[in-house]
């Protein structure tokens, strides 16, 4: 099943609850989405720490529910 945007963004709000949170559809099949997460808890560290945070934050979610995310992070 599908993942819609509030989803996506409620999860990773729930980790980092600063986060911006940009999403877009890659397709219209609410499976695959393109995601910029800005959020201060990234400040110092690596881009794959910072992806890991994020991942960390869907629970398991992505290659199931969430089939593909493009991932840019960045602290403010």
């Amino acid at each position: 099943m599908p993942m819609s945007a509030e989803n996506i963004e409620s999860l990773i709000k729930a980790a980092l609850p600063d986060a911006v949170v940009e999403l877009t559809a890659l397709a219209d099949d609410n499976d695959h989405w393109s995601a910029t997460v800005t959020s201060s808890a990234f400040k110092g560290l690596s881009r794959v720490r910072q992806h890991q945070l994020v991942n960390a934050a869907l629970a398991g979610k992505l290659g199931g529910e969430l089939h593909a995310l493009a991932l840019t992070t960045q602290a403010p």
